[in-house]
C-alpha cells in the first residue's frame, strides 16, 4: 500500500516529551543538618489527611531530621507560568529536599507541576498521592518529565488516622530512600510505568500503522475500518465511538472553512500533556468527529471561549466533576451550518450538535492525553463528555437570545460551561407561569451538586410551552433571573461539613442562607426543544469557572455574519 495515501494523522499531535534531570539526593547527614520542606496544597486539610505530614514528620525525627518549615497554598487557578512562580518562592526557603502532597483529586495535576518545578530548582521532592489522583500524576510526571518520585498512599475520606499513618508507614522506606539515594537506584524510584503512550507521538505528525493488505477487502467500501478504530480504542485516541480515519485528503477538506493558519495557538499549555491546542488539532478531531468543514469556526470560537483565564481550563480537563462543555451556538450562523436547538436537540438525530461536542472532547483526550481510567480523575462520568452541544432557535425565543444579550442578532457566539448532563424538569399541570417558576425554581440545585457549594452559572432551558406560559404571565428574562436568585437558596446546617469545601465570595461568610447564585445574571434563560412540559436545568461545575462567549470572528478580528465569510479564497 503507498504510506502517503493512507497514511493516519496523529490526533495527539507531536510530544517533545522532556526529561529532567532530578535534583541531586543528599546525604543522611545532610538530611539532619537541613530543611525540610513540606507543600500542603490545602488537600490535607480535609478528613484525617494531615495525618501523612504528622507521621512523616514523627519518622523524621526519630532520624534525627527536626528542622521543618511548612507552606500551604491552593494551585487552583494558577497555569503553569504561576505554579513554577509559587515553587521559585519555597525554592527561596533554601531547603535540603521536600515533601509534596496532597494528590488525591483534582489538584493533583498542577500540584504535580510544582514538584517538578522544584527538581528543576535543586530540590529534591516526593510528591505523595492517592487514588484517584495518582493516576494522573503520573501521566503528567511522564508527559512533563521524564521521571519524578511519587508515593502512592492507598486511603480515602473515611480513612482513619491509624490508617492513614499505616499506610505512610508502608511507604517510608520508600520516601527515605527517593530523598537520598542517587544513580541507578534513583532511576528506578523515579521510574514511572504510564498505561498508555510508551511511544511518544513521532515528530512527522502520523500514526505508525498501516493495516495489513488482504486482496478481498481492496475493493470494499470503507475497507480497513475494522483494524483503523481497533488500532485507535488501542491506543487510546478515541472516545469508544467509531471515527473517522483522520487522512491527509479528509484534512486538507476539513480545511475549506478554516482560514486560520494551522498552527495558530487557541488554548494554552495545559491538561497532563501539558501541550498548547492548536487549529491542526481541532481540525484533526473534526475530522474523526464527523464534522463537516462548516463546523471549524465554530469550533475554533469554542476553544477560544475555553482559553479565557475565567473558565479555569486546565484544571476542568481532568476534574472528578461528571460534567461537560457545554457549548450554545447562538445566531444566525448555527441555523446555516444545521446546528439544532429544536425537539430533541440534547439528544441523537442532530448531526451538527453531535459532531461538534464531539469534536471539543475528543481534541481534550488526544491532545491533553485526558484519558478516562488513566489521566482524567472522572468518578463514573457522564454522556455530556462525549458531546454537548446545541443551538438557540430565533423562532422559539420568548426574550433575547445569548448573542443578543452580548452582541447583536447579526452576529453568532458560542456560549461554554463546564456543566453537568441537563436535568429534567417536569410539569405538565401548571396554568400559569407564576407555579410553573416554583417548580424550576426547586430543581436549580440538590445538596449534592456542586453549586450548594461553589455558587456559579448555571442555564435554564424552557420548552416553547413553558417559555410561553412566563411570557403570558408577565414575566421578562430578567424577572425570571431575579426570581431563581433570590429563592434558590441552602440553608447554611445542611451545607456545612458536607459535600466539597466551599468556594464562596469571602463577604459571604457569615451569609444565611446560602445562594447558590452570585447574582441574577449567573442564570442563563434560553428556550429550546419541542412542545410539552418537560424543560430542564443545567448545573454548572463551577469551581472557579465561568460561562464564557466568544462571537464568530474573522482572523482579521472582523464578526462573520455568515459562514461563507470564512471560506478560503
Amino acid at each position: 500500500m503507498n504510506k502517503q495515501l493512507n497514511a493516519l494523522l496523529d490526533p495527539r499531535g507531536y510530544q517533545e516529551r522532556e526529561v529532567i534531570q532530578l535534583a541531586k539526593r543528599p546525604t543522611l547527614e545532610e538530611l539532619q543538618k537541613g530543611k525540610i520542606l513540606f507543600y500542603n496544597n490545602t488537600k490535607l486539610g480535609f478528613c484525617n489527611y494531615y495525618t501523612v505530614f504528622d507521621q512523616i514528620k514523627k519518622h523524621f525525627t526519630e532520624l534525627g531530621i527536626t528542622n521543618f518549615v511548612e507552606y500551604t497554598e491552593t494551585v487552583r487557578g494558577k497555569n503553569s507560568e504561576k505554579l513554577y512562580e509559587y515553587a521559585s518562592m519555597l525554592a527561596q526557603e533554601k531547603p535540603t529536599a521536600a515533601i509534596v502532597a496532597f494528590g488525591d483529586m483534582g489538584t493533583s495535576s498542577s500540584t504535580t507541576v510544582v514538584t517538578i518545578a522544584l527538581e528543576k530548582l535543586g530540590i529534591p521532592a516526593v510528591y505523595m498521592t492517592a487514588p484517584p489522583g495518582t493516576g494522573i500524576t503520573e501521566g503528567v510526571g511522564v508527559y512533563r518529565a521524564g521521571n519524578l518520585c511519587l508515593c502512592s498512599v492507598d486511603i480515602y475520606q473515611a480513612s482513619t488516622v491509624e490508617e492513614v499513618a499505616a499506610q505512610v508507614d508502608l511507604k517510608w522506606d520508600y520516601i527515605l530512600h527517593s530523598l537520598t539515594t542517587n544513580g541507578e537506584e534513583l532511576k528506578k524510584l523515579a521510574y514511572i510505568d504510564l498505561k498508555m503512550d510508551k511511544v511518544a507521538p513521532a515528530k512527522d505528525g502520523y500514526l505508525p500503522f498501516l493495516p495489513e493488505y488482504r486482496e478481498e477487502k481492496s475493493t470494499e467500501p470503507g475497507a480497513y475500518m475494522e483494524e483503523i478504530n481497533d488500532y485507535f480504542n488501542a491506543e487510546h485516541i478515541s472516545d469508544g465511538l467509531p471515527i473517522i480515519p483522520p487522512t491527509n485528503r479528509r484534512y486538507e477538506k476539513m480545511m475549506e472553512y478554516c482560514p486560520w493558519d494551522e498552527n495558530l495557538k487557541l488554548v494554552d499549555p495545559s491538561g497532563p500533556s501539558g501541550k498548547e491546542i492548536t487549529v491542526k488539532d481541532v481540525a484533526i478531531a473534526a475530522i474523526m468527529a464527523g464534522c463537516t468543514p462548516k463546523s471549524i469556526p465554530v469550533l475554533v470560537a469554542a476553544f477560544k471561549a475555553l482559553n479565557s483565564p475565567l473558565y479555569n481550563f486546565n484544571q476542568s480537563v481532568t476534574t472528578s466533576h461528571p460534567g461537560g462543555n457545554l457549548c450554545i451556538v447562538s445566531g444566525p450562523i448555527a441555523q446555516e451550518i444545521g446546528v439544532s436547538g429544536k425537539q430533541g436537540c440534547q439528544g441523537p438525530g442532530w448531526p451538527a450538535n453531535a459532531t461538534i461536542g464531539r469534536a471539543i472532547n475528543l481534541v481534550l483526550m488526544n491532545v491533553l492525553r485526558t484519558v478516562p481510567g488513566v489521566c482524567d480523575l472522572d468518578c463514573i462520568a457522564s454522556q455530556a463528555e462525549f458531546t454537548y452541544c446545541f443551538a438557540e432557535e430565533p423562532e422559539l425565543a420568548q426574550w433575547n437570545m445569548i448573542n443578543e444579550d452580548r452582541f447583536d442578532s447579526d452576529t453568532t457566539t458560542v456560549y461554554l460551561l463546564k456543566a453537568e448532563p441537563l436535568h429534567d424538569i417536569i410539569d405538565f399541570l401548571s396554568l400559569d407561569g407564576h407555579d410553573l417558576l416554583d417548580t424550576i425554581t426547586h430543581c436549580c440545585t440538590t445538596l449534592g451538586s456542586n453549586n450548594a457549594y461553589m455558587p456559579g452559572p448555571l442555564v435554564v432551558c424552557f420548552t416553547p410551552d413553558h417559555a410561553m406560559m412566563l411570557k403570558k404571565a408577565g414575566y421578562t428574562k430578567e424577572m425570571i433571573q431575579e426570581h431563581i436568585h433570590t429563592y434558590v437558596y441552602h440553608e447554611v446546617p445542611m451545607v456545612r461539613n458536607r459535600g466539597l469545601v466551599p468556594v464562596r465570595p469571602k463577604e459571604w461568610a457569615n451569609r444565611h442562607p446560602l445562594p447558590v447564585t452570585r447574582f441574577p445574571k449567573d442564570v442563563e434563560v434560553v428556550t429550546i426543544g419541542g412542545r410539552g412540559g418537560h424543560s430542564g436545568v443545567i448545573l454548572p461545575w463551577a469551581l472557579h469557572s465561568e460561562g464564557c462567549v466568544e462571537a464568530l470572528r474573522l482572523p482579521n478580528g472582523e464578526t462573520a455574519r455568515s459562514i461563507e465569510n470564512f471560506k478560503r479564497v
